[in-house]
């Protein structure tokens, strides 16, 4: 629950203001642009009061014996959103000139303290509670500011940054501009901004709606809920951590490279043939990747749970919560690079638009989640996210089908795999499905070495499968992401 708070927050506060800030040029005016970025410090402040109030007074809270100090955990978690919301100008700037290596060291730093500090608390003083969570998530949100703070300090002004021409100087024109003559703010960008506020909201409702349902609803019981969360958050780890960075850095490609709101025929082509090679090549390597999961995670989500939690996990519905996960990611990963691109290139006046269809789709999601929990229990929530994903995906796949009907590329391509692929990939399906009934997982250690065993030498076929008959793939994968990081080492 303070989990879904903090997302809430955060996620209402800034990703309207993300999505507006990251289109267009580098070469802007950046003072009117972090003017408006440091608008979620105020707005994350509203949002925390507000929801904090929702979840103390209005809300179920659970009783003290049991979660002591929950509280204080509503404080301190609304107070790391609004601390995290500070750190907004400087992930914009750093996104949007595409320094990759500053994220990673930095949200990795701040994972590896949150994770110390909490493992050392949790040994140390057991009895803190909801202190130690609340402690190493303020810790968590600070240590993320920080490093891109002092990043800055050191890059703003060096001659580094003046050889680049690097359009900001020094760290003091980050912080807000009230002294100008001209306007606060780009209206164009703010404009944009409350176009995707409109659907940051609803995207927020279709994003974590069975979280709210779980939370506001009681559908399930706390027990329930902790399995739901465990499985969720193991289930999306692969959303985390590879989807999620993709999606964010193509989202700043695609809105570079496209005029938003202008017909295709009437902007360059060649940016437009680049665009296309590059989505279709995404939309296959997420497509692999999330075939990969959902093939493989039928038959390991028995074994993974019973490694990660033993029997508590592995003898309930979570092996079949997580199985029906791995076909969820699968979904989730081709959501993410088509609404990616269709957020980038979509006019103000298609956003709007755009609204409508999602507040009818959040409402008929909200009202699946509902009935559908009290149908299957918690897999009920992943049915109903399955059909949430399959509608987005359907709406974006028509607006790309749309945008490219008029010119000779056909980036959708990347949804097709090969034959073989294909063969591959149901073969390795069975082979392991039959490999966890005969020797998964009270068989004994043996047995599950095997087991495991099947699973690398089908995961190595398919690899192969893959090299061979997706050179093409390779290329991408090669000179757009991993020259990325290498770029970034060198630096």
């Amino acid at each position: 629950m303070l989990m879904l708070l903090y997302s809430t927050v955060v996620f209402l506060a800034r990703e309207a203001f993300r999505r507006a800030c990251l289109s267009g040029s580098t070469r802007r005016n950046w003072t009117k642009t972090f003017n408006l970025l440091w608008i979620t410090v105020p707005l994350g402040v509203c949002w925390s009061v507000f929801l904090g109030w929702i979840w103390l007074d209005i809300l179920e809270v659970p009783d003290e014996n049991a979660v002591p100090h929950y509280k204080f955990g509503v404080v301190a978690f609304g107070l790391s959103a609004v601390i995290e919301l500070l750190g907004e100008p400087f992930w914009v700037l750093a996104q949007v000139h595409l320094f990759v290596r500053l994220k990673v060291i930095a949200e990795s730093l701040s994972i590896i303290c949150k994770c110390f500090i909490t493992v050392i608390l949790v040994v140390m003083y057991p009895h803190w509670g909801l202190y130690i969570f609340s402690l190493a998530q303020l810790l968590y949100t600070s240590i993320l500011v920080l490093c891109y703070i002092m990043y800055f300090m050191k890059f703003l002004g060096s001659p580094e940054a003046t050889k680049k021409s690097f359009p900001v100087t020094q760290i003091i024109s980050v912080l807000p501009n009230f002294g100008q003559d001209e306007e606060f703010v780009n209206w164009k960008e703010a404009r944009l901004t409350w176009s995707f506020f409109k659907q940051s909201f609803l995207k927020q409702v279709l994003t974590e709606g069975e979280r709210y349902v779980m939370t506001f609803l009681n559908v399930l019981n706390f027990g329930d809920q902790g399995v739901y969360d465990i499985v969720n958050n193991l289930g999306s780890l692969a959303a985390r951590f590879i989807f999620l960075p993709i999606e964010e850095s193509f989202y700043v490609y695609f809105a570079k490279v496209l005029e938003r709101g202008k017909d295709i025929k009437f902007q360059k082509q060649d940016d437009i043939s680049m665009a296309a090679a590059v989505l279709e090549s995404l939309l296959k390597l997420v497509l692999l990747i999330g075939l990969t999961i959902t093939v493989f995670g039928y038959a390991y989500s028995h074994l993974a749970l019973d490694l990660y939690g033993g029997s508590m996990l592995s003898l309930g519905s979570g092996p079949s919560l997580l199985r029906c996960y791995s076909l969820y990611v699968l979904l989730l990963a081709v959501n993410g690079v088509t609404e990616c691109f269709t957020f980038a290139s979509m006019s103000k006046e298609e956003v709007d638009r755009y609204n409508f269809v999602m507040l009818a789709l959040s409402f008929v999601f909200l009202c699946m989640s509902y009935f559908l929990t009290y149908w299957q229990g918690s897999i009920g929530f992943i049915l109903a996210n399955c059909f949430n994903m399959g509608i987005r995906i359907t709406h974006s796949i028509y607006y790309i089908y749309r945008y490219f009907a008029e010119s000779p590329y056909r980036p959708l391509k990347g949804l097709l795999i090969s034959p073989l692929l294909f063969v591959v990939y149901v073969i390795c399906g069975v082979t392991t499905g039959v490999s966890e009934v005969f020797l998964c997982c009270d068989k004994g250690w043996m047995a599950r070495l095997i087991h495991v065993a099947v699973g690398t030498l089908c995961f190595i076929a398919t690899l192969t499968t893959i090299f061979f008959t997706g050179t093409k793939l390779i290329h991408f994968v090669r000179t757009h992401i991993l020259s990325r990081y290498t770029k970034e080492a060198r630096k």
